[in-house]
């Protein structure tokens, strides 16, 4: 499950790729407009500036910008630095592997067999989706 400071991240990331190439986005408007608790997103935008996602500039025209074109950053890159691995389980993590302290044989295990599966097609979408095609999407979703 997407943690909420990921959905937090995720939101701040897609609000700054909107504004690409233009100003400088100050931490009190991504709040206000996200509705991102000002403290939690502090900590979230040092996060992605520290994985070289953002920079950010001090000062009276200072603010946040991505350090890349929306295009360049893809949506797995983003959770796994909030939440670590995009795996279901560790025993089929690339990133955190480790062999599960019950399992008698990970090569037969069925369990393991289909978390593979599942970790393979989440992915394949969260790496192949950035964020410029979750800008692309404004105003254009109906889930149902």
């Amino acid at each position: 499950m997407l943690s909420k400071k990921a959905k937090y991240a995720l939101k701040a990331l897609i609000f700054l790729g909107r504004r690409h190439d233009k100003e400088m986005v100050l931490i009190s408007e991504i709040s206000e407009k996200e509705r991102i608790p000002k403290k939690f997103l502090e900590q979230i935008l040092l996060d992605m500036k520290k994985h070289f996602l953002l920079h950010s500039k001090r000062g009276k025209e200072g603010g946040y910008y991505l350090s890349k074109d929306p295009s360049e950053i893809n949506i797995g890159n983003i959770i796994r630095i909030i939440d670590g691995p995009l795996a279901p389980i560790s025993c089929v993590s690339r990133l955190g592997y480790q062999k599960c302290e019950e399992c008698v044989d990970e090569e037969t295990c069925e369990i393991r067999f289909i978390m593979k599966k599942v970790r393979d097609a989440t992915c394949d979408i969260l790496d192949n989706t950035t964020l410029a095609d979750l800008i692309k999407l404004e105003g254009k979703i109906n889930l149902f």
